[in-house]
């Protein structure tokens, strides 16, 4: 119990430092608020619970580092199953005779939690410490020329965790110490406490005066140091317990391949913090600082100025420095985006892979933040020069290789048939190809297969001829938001002159644009898109192909970016190598986990950036040398053909694996002769 003295000093501190808390709450209330419109949030009681669930089980912290993990979760469940803790302490302080030790029944259940969640919490803290400030993992840096806000650079990443774990272990150890301090004052043990009564043997030396100022002293420590570290706590990374739920909830839940259009067409991008969207500054404050989106990121381990880790926790810093100016509006005048929180290079390093967002475990998308600053600096002619090249080509020619679009269907002329014209008569299929499958020769040549292995399992399809135009998905990601919809539109106007069941294309990035993208372009809402993997295994499945020889061969599969983590195409394109016999070998980062080839978001059109150790193509073809013998890369994507051939070249693997399409491999095994492919 405490004296009346105490009773009012406690309630006068819980007064004042609570007051100052909801100030800063206030304040990044007002500061998200003054974020660009979004797409409305619908569903909410829906989207609550569900992130209720996710975070209550923890769900989305064990989608990487599992040791980590549980660490984490012995923190989460103990420090949440203690706001009971608190609540029953403040009712010892302030209730007479109220009191849960030495009592059975739900009284037991409830000592025995504290007592064994105290020791969870206590060793997952000291573990997580000792990972950070002895151990220090690679994960935890950040590549030398990647910017850095000023208090970064002075230790204020590791200074704000020390804060909060000596917080948390003084805080649970006061609690733990104090319970054990108690069980020696009454001379006995409690076997509802056990790890507690063990840590009371140690006091029984102690004199009852001594055990009970000790007492008193642990209620201090871990309910005082609750309500003194309130006003830190809007500022701290510790603020995540609170917001990760509720970004998390209002997290953006449309198709992952649907990119919003600015909100503002005379006034796009951000180069401002509060020119980006609500969602995206609620991010800064969501952020646990684990650099997992770091770990993720194909830019940044390959060497490049970006990390999605460090332009959340600059956001972070930035809006701590100028909360009050930034609340009420009057930091109009304040630092750029590229003064505090990334580099205009580190923008363009970015490949629009998505690995940062799927990775987050609460719910930050910085990828979203560099297409916003992307969209900005191309507004105002700002973009590097070989990516303002190619999207004057796309301008003019309506392809990234600015040749003519007459050259456009020139590969198929080399196939001892015809391809139907499909603006002139009605097919089952419609094959949008794509630009590198329509201009580079060496997919010019997949083009080819793939048309032979139609023809030969009888499929009616047919093509755009010279209408076809880029699809866009790639130039929507770099940022030119008034060309992609110029595009789309083209294409959406000629694809309603023709008549079709289903598209089909063998490029997942025309993929993604025309089955995700295109639905307000066209009447009726988004074509019936398939990528060609779906359609080949179809018709092994019919019984239309069929494998007469099995391929005697070892080969891995790479996941596309834009087929597999955006829309989810993992299995069709595995069911295709099994259906030609070939044994297929995982690599480690496969599916969800990809590594991306680094052609993505207009990547392929970019010159590498001073900084590149190592390309991500070259990363993902070591990674395959590494599984031992496998004698074929297999792909699904024409820039992934394009990228790893490259990459095999230039990492010298030549000899030790072959880049091979999905559709080389159909063609062999269904027998058609190299003559009739090539």
């Amino acid at each position: 119990m405490l004296t009346t003295a105490e009773r009012i000093v406690f309630l006068i501190l819980v007064v004042v430092c609570g007051g100052l808390a909801f100030r800063g709450f206030a304040n990044i209330v007002r500061i998200v608020r003054r974020g660009r419109k979004a797409e409305p949030r619908e569903g909410l009681l829906g989207r609550f619970l569900q992130a209720f669930l996710d975070v209550a089980l923890q769900r989305p912290v064990f989608k990487t580092r599992p040791l980590v993990s549980v660490f984490h979760a012995f923190i989460f469940f103990g420090f949440s199953f203690y706001l009971l803790v608190n609540v029953n302490d403040l009712l010892e302080a302030y209730v007479s005779g109220w009191s849960m030790i030495g009592r059975g029944g739900v009284a037991g259940v409830f000592n025995l939690l504290s007592d064994l969640l105290s020791v969870l919490v206590l060793t997952g803290m000291v573990a997580l410490l000792v990972r950070r400030f002895l151990a220090k993992p690679k994960s935890l840096e950040f590549n030398a020329s990647v910017k850095l806000h000023p208090r970064v650079v002075a230790g204020g990443v590791p200074r704000d965790s020390l804060i909060v774990g000596v917080f948390i272990l003084l805080h649970v150890g006061a609690r733990w110490v104090g319970t054990a301090l108690h069980l020696a004052k009454e001379g006995h043990g409690d076997p509802w406490l056990p790890t507690a009564s063990l840590l009371a043997a140690g006091f029984s030396g102690l004199g009852e005066a001594a055990l009970e100022t000790g007492t008193h002293l642990c209620w201090w420590v871990a309910m005082g140091l609750i309500v003194l570290f309130l006003p830190y706590f809007p500022r701290s990374k510790h603020l995540h317990l609170m917001v990760a739920p509720v970004n998390l909830a209002l997290e953006k839940r449309t198709p992952r391949g649907l990119l919003e259009a600015p909100p503002d067409a005379a006034n796009p991008g951000a180069k401002e913090l509060t020119d980006l969207s609500w969602p995206l500054l609620l991010d800064s404050y969501a952020c646990i600082m684990c650099n997992r989106c770091q770990d993720a990121c194909p830019a940044h381990a390959t060497g490049t100025p970006l990390s999605p880790a460090a332009l959340e926790i600059n956001k972070r810093y930035y809006a701590n420095e100028h909360a009050a100016s930034l609340a009420s509006g009057d930091n109009t005048g304040g630092a750029g985006l590229l003064d505090f929180a990334i580099s205009e290079d580190a923008v363009w390093s970015c490949t629009s892979c998505y690995a940062c967002v799927r990775i987050c475990p609460v719910g930050n998308a910085p990828m979203f933040d560099l297409i916003e600053m992307r969209r900005g600096l191309v507004f105002d002619g700002a973009a590097p020069d070989e990516v303002a090249e190619v999207l004057r080509h796309l301008d003019e020619k309506g392809n990234s290789f600015g040749e003519s679009a007459r050259k456009r269907p020139r590969w198929a002329k080399k196939l001892d048939f015809k391809i139907p014209d499909a603006r002139k008569q009605p097919v089952e299929y419609l094959w949008f190809v794509g630009d590198f499958a329509s201009y580079d020769p060496q997919c010019q040549e997949i083009s080819r297969t793939v048309a032979r292995i139609l023809n030969s399992a009888g499929i009616d399809f047919g093509i755009l001829y010279e209408t076809e135009r880029s699809a866009g998905n790639d130039i929507r990601r770099v940022g030119e938001e008034g060309l992609f919809e110029s595009l789309a539109e083209q294409n959406a106007a000629a694809l309603a002159e023709c008549e079709f069941e289903k598209i089909f294309t063998t490029d997942p990035h025309t993929f993604n644009a025309l089955k995700n993208e295109y639905g307000p372009f066209v009447d009726g809402g988004p074509f019936d898109v398939v990528h060609y993997s779906t359609l080949l295994l179809d018709l092994f499945t019919q019984g239309r192909l069929e494998a007469g020889t099995q391929l005697k061969a070892r080969g891995t599969y790479h996941d596309p970016c834009f087929l597999g983590r955006y829309n989810g195409g993992f299995e069709a394109p595995r069911g295709v190598i099994r259906a030609c016999g070939l044994e297929l070998v995982e690599m480690p980062r496969s599916r969800e986990n990809s590594f991306c080839c680094g052609a993505g978001g207009g990547r392929i059109w970019m010159k590498d950036h001073p900084d590149v150790v190592e390309r991500p193509s070259e990363n993902r073809i070591r990674e395959a040398l590494e599984l031992g013998a496998v004698d074929y890369f297999v792909v699904a994507c024409p820039k992934d053909l394009t990228m790893y051939r490259d990459a095999v070249k230039s990492t010298g693997s030549e000899g030790q694996i072959a880049v091979k399409d999905i559709a080389d491999l159909v063609a062999e095994a269904i027998g058609l002769s190299a003559a009739e492919v090539n």
